[in-house]
């Protein structure tokens, strides 16, 4: 297997990770509160890292004591991105929550010329009022749908919103502070400060009597977090930013097409979703203008540094 194959494989195990993260949130959502699921994410994956830590990498463990300034900001944009995105999914549904995210790569790109003096060519522009359309269609869509439920649904929206610009602001001071310092290194971190600001607002109630699936399903959300962000790191070790962003927005697909399976199925478990067909229509034009935004230039040389 080339460099490229593993750089594929790394990228689709994210996006499937990712893909089916909103599904599980949602179910965990009935049992546990939003911000002690959070919590508990962030802390099974800062404990798995820590000790890893201690074994490979005891040196590096000064980042906890003397974190640079940009890494702080960008501890606070993930803390946020997380709990805006349990909430937007809490408030709404699994794929609302996830295609609403996707506004966080198109948001990069604007980052990207207002921070790195990156140039905006023409075919972002197509992709950034494609997005711009599909999200109106879409969002036109489900308020229809959701008549009873508008402000329920409205406040799902804003904490999506909120979460992909603090996804925004974290990614950019990653891609700030990767040059410096390994990503392992920043990811510990990264989970820890959260796990530590989360911790006044968990209810530890939530835990007793959870029977040992609804176990294993919060170990798996906290265990998403390192293996997504770590394939992820890897993905684009091995090969382009702009295939790893293209697979990447598989996600939201992943979620729908999930969705749509346990909503024919009717299961009781979670609740079923309902699209029209301009709904749809909306969706894949926001993945659409996404894709253009995201897309670069096929000239590549492998990069130095690790984004994320």
């Amino acid at each position: 297997m080339n460099n490229n194959q593993k750089g594929i494989l790394f990228a689709c195990t994210t996006a499937l990770f990712w893909g089916f993260l909103a599904i599980f949130l949602k179910i965990a959502v009935q049992k546990v509160e939003p911000q002690t699921i959070v919590w508990f994410r962030f802390t099974t994956a800062f404990t798995v890292l820590l000790i890893w830590h201690l074994i490979e990498k005891p040196s590096e463990l000064k980042i906890l004591a003397k974190p640079p300034f940009w890494l702080l900001i960008a501890a606070i944009g993930l803390a946020w991105n997380y709990f805006g995105f349990m909430q937007a999914v809490n408030y709404t549904s699994p794929s609302n929550a996830q295609l609403i995210a996707q506004l966080g790569p198109v948001l990069l790109t604007i980052a990207g010329l207002l921070f790195f003096n990156e140039k905006l060519r023409r075919i972002q522009i197509v992709g950034f009022i494609l997005a711009a359309i599909g999200f109106g269609i879409f969002y036109s869509q489900q308020l229809q749908q959701m008549l009873d439920q508008k402000n329920t649904y409205n406040i799902g929206v804003l904490f999506a919103i909120s979460a992909a610009v603090s996804w925004v602001a974290y990614a950019v001071m990653q891609k700030k502070l990767v040059i410096k310092y390994s990503t392992d290194t920043l990811n510990l971190f990264l989970f820890g400060f959260p796990a530590v600001a989360y911790l006044p607002f968990v209810n530890f109630n939530n835990f007793s009597g959870l029977s040992l699936g609804w176990w294993i399903l919060l170990i798996f959300l906290g265990l998403n977090t390192l293996i997504a962000y770590g394939s992820l790191s890897l993905a684009l070790k091995y090969t382009q930013a702009n295939k790893v962003s293209i697979i990447l927005l598989l996600n939201p697909t992943i979620t729908f097409v999930t969705m749509a399976i346990l909503t024919s199925m009717e299961v009781s478990w979670i609740e079923g979703e309902r699209f029209t067909a301009f709904s749809l229509l909306g969706a894949f034009t926001i993945l659409l203008g996404a894709v253009f935004v995201v897309k670069q230039k096929s000239k590549w040389k492998k990069p130095e540094a690790e984004i994320k």
